[in-house]
This record gives structure tokens, sequence and C-alpha cells, in this order.
């Protein structure tokens, strides 16, 4: 099973555990009904702005170590001056 079908079924089980506790016909354990009325509705977009912030924090993470690979970091300079040196053999002033 390849990892994209893996994360598909764990969020199909998932969303059905929440719409089945949204709509009441499953009870959450443990929480007063009205507390569950309050906070459920909220979960999706907890869940976005989490996915957000680890979206935001791993893009930065990365930015902050590039130089952590130097293979990669000579690779971009080196696609840079390809750019460079193509787009002045065609006419077109960079600098």
């Amino acid at each position: 099973m390849a990892r994209v079908h893996r994360v598909a079924a764990a969020a199909s089980v998932l969303a059905i555990f929440y719409l089945l506790t949204f709509f009441s016909i499953v009870p959450v354990p443990f929480v007063n009904p009205s507390v569950s009325e309050q906070i459920l509705p909220l979960v999706p977009w907890w869940i976005l702005v989490s996915f957000g912030s680890y979206s935001l924090w791993s893009l930065g993470w990365g930015l902050f170590t590039f130089r952590d690979c130097p293979e990669a970091y000579r690779e971009l300079l080196k696609e840079i001056n390809d750019a460079k040196n193509d787009l002045s053999a065609r006419g077109v002033s960079v600098d």
C-alpha cells in the first residue's frame, strides 16, 4: 500500500468519525454534550491553522538550513549562472 493510500484511508476514517460525532450519532466520551456542540464545529479550522503553521515552519526551516546542503547550493548557483548566460545570449540585460 502506497503512502497516498495510507493517508487517504486514515483521513477517511477520521472524517467519518468526525462527522458521526458532529451530527451527534456517536457521543464523545467523557465530554459534556453541550461542550462538544461548541467545540466540534471549530475542529476543521483548528486542523487548517495547524497545517498552515506546520507548512510555514517547514518552509522556514528549509530556508534556514539551506546552506547545510552544499551540493544543492552549488547546483542552484550553477542554474542561476546558466540562466543569466542564456538570457544575455538572447540579448536580455541581466544584473
